[in-house]
C-alpha cells in the first residue's frame, strides 16, 4: 500500500479487535515510522513504550471506562513526551508527538491494523501519570498518546472530510481561484 492509500483508508477504530496476535516485527515497523518522524530542532522528545503483555494491556484497559478499543487490544503503543524546551523556553513535545502518532496511524493501516488515537481521555482522573506509573516512565516526562492496535473485528471506514474547497485555497483565504 502506497503513502496516499494509507492516507485515504485510515479511520478511528473504537470497536472491539480480533483474537489475533500483533507481531513484535510489525510493532518495532510501526514505531520505527514514529521515530522517523520530524521534531522541533531535531530534539526528538518522543519516546515509545510498546506493550505487548496481555496482563499489562488488560491492567491499562481497566483505567477506561468499557472501550472494547482498549479491552481486546493486541498491543498498545504509549507515546511519552519529554517537555523541556529546545528553543528558548518553547518546547515542540506536542507537535513531535502528533507527528510521530501520524506516521505510526499510517504503518498501523499500511500493515492491516486498525487503531484510535486516545489523547484526551489520558488527562481524566490522572489516567496518563498512572499509565505511566505502570511502565516506570520517569516522572518529569509525559505520557501523552496511547495507541491499541490490533485486526478490527468490525468494518469500519474514514468519516466523510469537508471538501478541498472548504479547507483549503491558493495564495488568499476563502480565494475561489
Amino acid at each position: 500500500m502506497d503513502v496516499f492509500e494509507a492516507i485515504e483508508k485510515r479511520y478511528s477504530y473504537r470497536g472491539p479487535f480480533k483474537d489475533v496476535p500483533v507481531p513484535r516485527e510489525h510493532l518495532r515497523k510501526i514505531v520505527e515510522a514514529g521515530i522517523r518522524a520530524p521534531s522541533g530542532k531535531n530534539a526528538q522528545t518522543t519516546s515509545f513504550v510498546i506493550v505487548d503483555d496481555p496482563q499489562l494491556i488488560q491492567r491499562i484497559a481497566s483505567l477506561f471506562e468499557n472501550k472494547p478499543v482498549c479491552i481486546t487490544a493486541k498491543a498498545m503503543i504509549v507515546c511519552v513526551t519529554d517537555p523541556r524546551p529546545v528553543m528558548g523556553n518553547v518546547s515542540f513535545h506536542i507537535e513531535d508527538c502528533a507527528a510521530a502518532v501520524e506516521n505510526m496511524l499510517l504503518a498501523i493501516t499500511a500493515l492491516g491494523y486498525a487503531t484510535v488515537w486516545i489523547d484526551g481521555a489520558l488527562r481524566y482522573n490522572r489516567i496518563a501519570e498512572r499509565i505511566g506509573e505502570m511502565l516506570g516512565v520517569p516522572a518529569e516526562l509525559q505520557v501523552r498518546v496511547l495507541l491499541p492496535i490490533g485486526i478490527p473485528a468490525e468494518p469500519g471506514q474514514q468519516r466523510e472530510k469537508l471538501p478541498f474547497e472548504k479547507r483549503a485555497w491558493f495564495n488568499r483565504w476563502g480565494a475561489t481561484q
